[in-house]
């Protein structure tokens, strides 16, 4: 229990110090109009308080990934109590920071665009494509995470279609209406619910007082599979959105174009990562507490395989919680798959919109945007559903996907911080492009399943991972270098 309350106080402390060191480096200016202050259209561009922008944002980037995948994550031990905090702290917040403050400083740009003015033209239309397929990935993720929850555990004897097409019917019209209509309106109260869901699973380590294993007690790779599941690159792939997520940059221009002052940016954008960090410990820890003790392990396997992400958050409420709470804590879950799902395809739309230059204010030219990302969401998803290894294989290219996307925002966050920082500042976002360049590298020549990890020695599977993250690193230093110093030469 020491480890996980030293976590939280970490946390804390570095929303309240790290994060006032990347205001600085960012040159926040007060006085400067926002995009919803300097042309408000009523749909996207929309002015609304900062304490809701906040809550929706936390919502929007809070989806099952800090549930599931710290669950899942939790799997190797207590090294995933390290990557949550440093992860969050020096990566995640600060990947969703930077770029939320570009898009902000570009008139609510979206993440491709954001790419192509500092990574180039090519990689602006290769991210074009890239992010809608995520973004896709993401809508059939969380609509069949809430209709597999909401059948298994409310409507078993429903057919669970009929949810994914209550979900979807939901997803359309949330996509289609003025982001303050519906989203403004349900949001924070799903925030609240999610929130209280995390609370409650803290109230349980008091009552219970479960014996927690210590980050001092060894760093061992506790998976089941270890063999096959090395620490590095697995867990940092598996804990996606509790530590850093590419897909929280695509919902980060949502907020840029609601919100009123550049002082808000801090709170919103680096501030709900930390909070979606705490939410994402506090599953780590309990999951590790299953996991830990050897009565309560039984219970997070099925014919010798560990249960998902989904199952172990059924086994967790209904251990530990009256079946009241127990169905509070399922619901926010859902509401945390349910109110990312049809922003990621709300951020599908704006992106087509955008690259296709259509005008979003006629909910016709809306519809006509947002029924070829549903079609193809809907396919996927029916897949996931009717083939029992479909939702693994979708989960586990969307998490690398995730991981692939927040290493490019880290590269153009690192580009403008070159170009507009003084000194060595921008390191803080090319040293976690480094890192993370390792981690998705590695894991394509590591990954045995996903990957060609089945194909080669696994030493070498790293010495591929480093040679492209070498590569990477070398290029960005000498092409931003030069461009620069070009720069320079014409101010």
């Amino acid at each position: 229990m020491i480890s996980f309350l030293i976590a939280v106080v970490l946390l804390v402390l570095g929303y309240l110090l790290y994060s006032k060191v990347v205001e600085r480096i960012l040159r926040i200016d007060p006085s400067r109009p926002t995009p919803a202050v300097a042309h408000p259209d009523g749909v996207d561009y929309v002015p609304m308080k900062p304490w809701r922008i906040y809550l929706i944002q936390f919502l929007n980037i809070a989806g099952v990934g800090p549930i599931c995948g710290a669950i899942m994550g939790a799997q190797f031990g207590t090294a995933s109590f390290i990557w949550i905090v440093f992860g969050c702290i020096f990566a995640g917040a600060v990947h969703d920071f930077i770029s939320g403050f570009i898009s902000l400083r570009q008139d609510g740009a979206s993440l491709p665009e954001i790419h192509g003015k500092y990574l180039g033209n090519a990689m602006k239309q290769v991210m074009r494509g890239f992010t809608v397929i995520l973004m896709i990935l993401v809508g059939a993720v969380f609509v069949n995470t809430p209709a597999v929850l909401l059948h298994d555990n409310f409507t078993p004897n429903w057919n669970v279609f009929i949810w994914v097409a209550i979900i979807f019917a939901y997803y359309l019209i949330a996509t289609l209406l003025p982001i303050d209509k519906l989203i403004g309106r349900l949001y924070p109260v799903f925030g609240f619910l999610l929130l209280g869901m995390a609370v409650a699973i803290v109230v349980a380590f008091v009552v219970y007082k479960p014996e927690m294993p210590e980050v001092w007690q060894g760093l061992h790779n506790a998976h089941p599979d270890a063999e096959h599941n090395p620490i590095f690159p697995m867990m940092f792939i598996s804990i996606a959105c509790g530590a850093i997520s590419g897909f929280h940059a695509t919902q980060s221009p949502l907020m840029a174009r609601c919100m009123t002052n550049e002082r808000q940016a801090r709170p919103i954008f680096y501030g709900a990562m930390i909070t979606e960090g705490v939410v994402a410990l506090i599953w780590a820890a309990a999951a590790t507490i299953f996991y830990h003790d050897p009565i309560l392990a039984q219970k997070t396997m099925d014919d010798g395989h560990p249960l998902g992400g989904n199952a172990m958050v059924g086994v967790i409420a209904n251990e530990w919680f009256h079946p009241v709470i127990a169905t509070i804590c399922i619901l926010g879950v859902i509401s945390a798959a349910v109110t990312s799902g049809d922003t990621a395809l709300r951020s599908a739309r704006l992106i087509v919109a955008d690259f296709m230059h259509v005008d979003q204010k006629p909910i016709a030219k809306r519809l006509l945007v947002a029924l070829p990302v549903f079609v193809i969401a809907a396919a996927l998803l029916v897949f996931s559903l009717v083939d029992k290894t479909g939702f693994d294989y979708i989960w586990r290219y969307f998490s690398w996907a995730n991981q692939v996307l927040a290493t490019v925002t880290l590269w153009a966050a690192s580009v403008f911080l070159r170009r507009s920082a003084k000194g060595l500042w921008y390191m803080i976002s090319y040293i976690p492009a480094l890192f993370m360049t390792m981690v998705t590298a590695s894991f394509i020549f590591v990954a045995e399943k996903e990957g060609f990890g089945s194909l080669m020695p696994r030493w070498l599977g790293y010495s591929l991972g480093g040679i492209v993250t070498a590569a990477t690193g070398t290029v960005f230093m000498l092409l931003s270098r030069g461009r620069k110093k070009k720069e320079n030469v014409n101010q």
